[in-house]
């Protein structure tokens, strides 16, 4: 015969962990489950549904209506052709737009802007006219950091940095104040630039006046230096003089050349004696010792150890000519170069381009309402769900 084991019977286990007789609940696990669900369900009023009533009825009821004005432009270059790049090309002095505009960007959420805005238009009254509205209002004695970090909140910046265009758009509890802020900062944008045309001006042109006016002093030196040498040495132009003396003494070579055949005729036919014969000979002594005196005017005289000889004076002379030719070339080419720098940056001038002037709201657009409720709504869920699953995970481990 088989044996049949005896069975045992277990209880069922309750969630709580406490076993059931006869499958019947005690009623204190029960007691305790019903307690517990009542503590989500109050935990669910607490943290999420009150917070979510309080948040309505301060969106609807005390947050003042915001108005929108919106501005674009952007920084652009007056690029038109020159006349001197048709006589030569000319060397680009500033970068591109987009440069540019990356500095306009950044200049559009400094506290330089906003520190200066708010000294001009009172920055801190307008957005503080909301009296019961704590959350979208700043504080009138709000310090400089919080009032940048407003400025943020209510200016939104928004670049293409491939078109380099900019759009702000401006939150104000009116539209007039909306308006107000937008074309002041359209105004205090186009004087930053102008600004950085200024600067780009004296960047480019401070080396090429430097050089022109390091140029017109070496042509003004070099000049008086040859009108001293013309007044030490009483000539003009001893280039003139030399020429002179070289014709002096060609003609002195010529007459003696002719003296010396006419000797030669009077020698076949007359005695050593002969009066004539001896004023031939004392014309060619004459014009030999004239001669030999006109080689050293012009330096040519040789172990004369004369420095005022008329061939040193003219090399003295060329010497300071060719130094002040080469002064007025280099004061030319200097002058050329600082005309060209004006030149490029007349026709290279930045300038602020607003392709959408400041517009004035007629609706309050802002705060919105529904969009902030429900992402309100959103994360008080969520962080209620996690917590009760936190404090279930717990639960269950214990």
């Amino acid at each position: 015969m088989s044996v049949v084991p005896p069975v045992k019977t277990v209880a069922p286990v309750l969630g709580d962990g406490a076993p059931s007789l006869g499958g019947v609940r005690p009623p204190v696990a029960a007691a305790y489950r019903r307690t517990r669900h009542v503590l989500v369900v109050l935990s669910f009023l607490v943290m999420v549904l009150v917070p979510m009533i309080i948040s309505g009825i301060y969106l609807w009821r005390f947050a003042a209506d915001q108005y929108v004005s919106k501005v674009g432009f952007s920084v652009s270059r007056e690029d038109t052709t020159s006349a001197l790049d048709i006589l030569g090309g000319l060397t680009s002095l500033g970068g591109n737009s987009s440069s540019d505009t990356d500095i306009l960007f950044e200049f559009l959420q400094s506290q330089k802007l906003v520190n200066d805005l708010d000294q001009s238009l009172g920055l801190r009254k307008i957005w503080s006219k909301p009296e019961n509205d704590p959350v979208f209002a700043v504080s009138e004695d709000a310090s400089i950091e919080e009032l940048v970090n407003y400025w943020n909140r209510m200016v939104r910046i928004s670049y293409g940095a491939g078109a380099g265009l900019i759009e702000v758009q401006v939150r104000a509890f009116t539209a007039s104040d909306a308006t107000l802020i937008s074309e002041a900062l359209l105004n205090r944008s186009s004087q930053m630039i102008n600004d950085l045309n200024a600067i780009a001006r004296e960047d480019s042109i401070q080396y090429a006046k430097e050089e022109l006016d390091a140029a017109v002093e070496r042509l003004k030196s070099a000049r008086a230096t040859v009108t001293e040498f013309r007044n030490t040495y009483q000539l003009v132009d001893p280039k003139i003089d030399l020429q002179s003396q070289a014709g002096i003494l060609g003609t002195l070579q010529s007459q003696r050349v002719a003296v010396q055949i006419e000797l030669d005729l009077l020698s076949e036919t007359l005695r050593n004696g002969d009066p004539r014969m001896v004023q031939a000979r004392r014309r060619l002594a004459v014009i030999e010792q004239r001669i030999v005196e006109e080689r050293q005017k012009l330096g040519l005289a040789a172990g004369t150890g004369d420095d005022t000889a008329f061939a040193n004076i003219v090399g003295e002379y060329e010497r300071l000519i060719v130094d002040r030719e080469f002064a007025e070339r280099t004061y030319v080419a200097a002058l050329a170069t600082f005309d060209s720098a004006q030149a490029e940056l007349r026709r290279k001038s930045r300038y602020l381009a607003a392709y959408m002037q400041p517009t004035r709201a007629e609706t309050a657009i802002h705060p919105k309402r529904f969009t902030l409720l429900a992402l309100i709504s959103l994360f008080l869920f969520l962080i209620w769900s996690i917590l009760v699953l936190v404090s279930y995970s717990l639960k269950d481990r214990r």
